[in-house]
């Protein structure tokens, strides 16, 4: 009998079956299995609500409303000192009440805090206040030594002699200081260096020259209580300055209660333009100081340059009323060429053709200041006596 067969195995079914599967040697691994995140209490809550667009928006808005108010001040400030025309008129009924604003709800403290601890206290103020001194009385000539009253000359009294002019020396250097526009650097510069080669002459306060301002827009900068505090400070005895090139324009602040400006060069912007130059003028020669008052150029522009004439007009004249005190130097026909007009280039001292002015035609190269620099010093030499020291120490 044949022995027993080995049973049987139990026939294959879908779930037991098991299909071996070739897999490519070059098959990335499988990524590992993720981990869950186990299961926290505070999950159990109410699910999180995600901010909409219009959440955001408004959070960026009350953000720019807080911003605004923080800082309302300086944006009026900005906008009233624009230049005038329909676009400072928006920016100032708008930033005006917004200022108010920021005041009434003591929002404007903490950037008061803030400039006083940098010494900025007064720069949101808005100055337009012009304080000169009354026109109608003379100033007395500073730079003349005093004499005594001589009686009228009689047949036999002999006729007064002119009278001396200040000296200075190395031991008592004449105190020279120069402000203005932009203009005024450049030659003043070259009038500071021109100053150094003199050892009677010293510079004081450098060269204060400030881009963008002049005597119609002290909301700009107050250029009338500058050269007050600066005259106090420095005690110079010799002012260098140059102002108009940005007052060609018929808007003006800081004016008289009543008066209401005209057009450009009309009869009364004059007569407040001289109001201003005279009166700086007469401050400076009551502190017994010199003005010298450095015109303005041709310039590339015959439109500018016609507007410059009006000004160097009022400038002029108000410098002849004070003869002995105010030197006008006419820097328009110094830098004028062959033919009368505009020239960039010039010849120097030593004949050589140079490039007196800047590329934008209204400012002056370093020449160009220097040719300024010398007229300056021509000017102060024939009002003070600052060589006669040389025969006494010789």
């Amino acid at each position: 009998m044949p022995e027993n067969p080995l049973p049987p195995l139990p026939p294959e079914d879908d779930e037991t079956r098991t299909v071996e599967r070739v897999v490519p040697a070059d098959t990335p691994p499988p990524p590992p299995p993720r981990r869950r995140r186990p299961r926290r209490e505070e999950d159990d809550g109410p699910p999180r609500r995600l901010w909409s667009a219009g959440h955001a928006l408004i959070v960026c808005v009350l953000a720019l409303a807080i911003g605004l108010l923080l800082n309302a001040p300086g944006i009026h400030k900005s906008a009233y000192n624009k230049p005038d025309g329909w676009q400072r008129d928006v920016a100032v009924a708008f930033t005006g009440p917004l200022a108010d604003v920021s005041h009434a709800l003591l929002l404007d403290r903490p950037r008061k805090a803030v400039q006083a601890a940098v010494g900025r206290s007064d720069a949101d103020e808005i100055d337009t206040e012009i304080a000169l001194p009354d026109q109608t009385a003379t100033p007395t000539g500073p730079t003349t030594a005093p004499t005594p009253s001589t009686p009228k000359p009689t047949p036999t009294t002999p006729k007064p002699t002119k009278p001396t002019r200040i000296a200075f020396s190395p031991s008592k250097k004449l105190r020279l200081w120069v402000a203005g526009d932009s203009l005024v650097i450049t030659p003043g510069y070259a009038v500071v260096r021109a100053a150094g080669a003199s050892p009677a002459i010293e510079s004081v306060g450098g060269v204060d020259g400030r881009v963008a301002t002049g005597l119609t827009r002290p909301d700009v900068f107050n250029w009338f209580e500058e050269i007050r505090r600066q005259v106090k400070e420095l005690k110079p005895r010799a002012i260098v300055l140059a102002f108009g090139g940005n007052d060609d324009k018929a808007y003006m602040t800081g004016l008289p209660e009543g008066v209401s400006i005209d057009a450009f060069g009309g009869s009364v912007w004059r007569r407040e333009y001289a109001r201003r130059v005279g009166g700086l003028m007469n401050m400076i020669n009551r502190a017994g100081a010199l003005v010298v008052w450095i015109g303005l150029p041709q310039t590339q522009s015959s439109e500018q340059t016609q507007r410059f004439d009006v000004i160097n007009a009022v400038v002029q004249r108000e410098a002849r009323k004070r003869e002995g005190r105010a030197v006008f130097i006419d820097t328009y026909t110094m830098f004028a060429g062959a033919d009368g007009g505009y020239a960039e280039y010039l010849p120097n001292a030593s004949g050589k053709l140079v490039k007196m002015r800047a590329g934008d035609g209204v400012h002056f190269e370093r020449e160009g200041g220097d040719v300024i620099a010398r007229e300056v010093l021509k000017a102060l030499n024939k009002t003070y006596d600052l060589t006669s020291w040389r025969k006494s120490s010789s």
